[in-house]
């Protein structure tokens, strides 16, 4: 396997497929967990964003030669304490969906006026290779929890965030306003020089 690959460590194929069209400019082929066959996999039961990102992606960088990204993302909503958090993905419960996760907050959130629907998104991305950690970003974004759902673009809670400098959800923006703003294209944006700089000495190596 070339020096140029690039293993996003989810199965999430929303996420990969926003990740790699993201990355769709560098000289990096770019896989994810929905594309290979790996039997291990790793139990996200971390307190943090990063922490979770972490250990994902040292991981699975143990079973994979090139470079293994891993991203742990979520939303936290201050009238909740910062629930859902690290649970996002399985809020209301094991056989959780996005519908379902985003029908629990808008329950939650019932009767709450919209100055006190504070909420951020937050991303944590980190690069390892060969189960050593080479760069760690963490960002986010902030916004507003709605009433109702609004858009059908993006995945997730997209459709409930609303992002006041745009006036609109995430949901209502097209994928590349999307990553123009949002907290993982924010994080990968900080990532894109290192993998560029990368990318170019791999290319390099193999000519060589």
């Amino acid at each position: 396997m070339s020096e140029n690959t690039l293993l996003v460590a989810t199965t999430n194929p929303g996420k990969a497929k926003e990740i790699q069209t993201f990355l769709s400019s560098l000289k990096v082929k770019v896989f994810s967990l929905c594309d290979i066959q790996l039997e291990p996999s790793y139990p996200e039961d971390k307190e943090t964003f990063i922490e979770n990102a972490r250990g994902k992606s040292l991981f699975y960088s143990g079973f994979w030669p090139g470079l293994t990204l891993a991203e742990d993302s979520g939303l936290e909503i201050k009238h909740l304490k910062g629930a859902p958090g690290v649970l996002s993905a399985r809020f209301s419960g094991p056989q959780a969906t996005d519908e379902k996760n985003i029908q629990k907050v808008l329950n939650l959130m019932k009767g709450v006026p919209f100055e006190r629907r504070k909420a951020r998104f937050v991303s944590a991305v980190v690069l390892s290779k060969k189960k050593e950690i080479l760069k760690e970003v963490e960002e986010w974004a902030e916004g507003f929890i709605t009433f109702e759902k609004k858009g059908r673009s993006g995945f997730g809670y997209d459709p409930i965030f609303f992002y006041p400098p745009l006036d609109k959800t995430f949901a209502e923006l097209r994928p590349e306003e999307k990553n123009k703003v949002s907290h993982r294209g924010r994080a990968l944006e900080k990532l894109k020089a290192y993998l560029g700089w990368h990318a170019e000495d791999a290319a390099k190596t193999d000519e060589g």
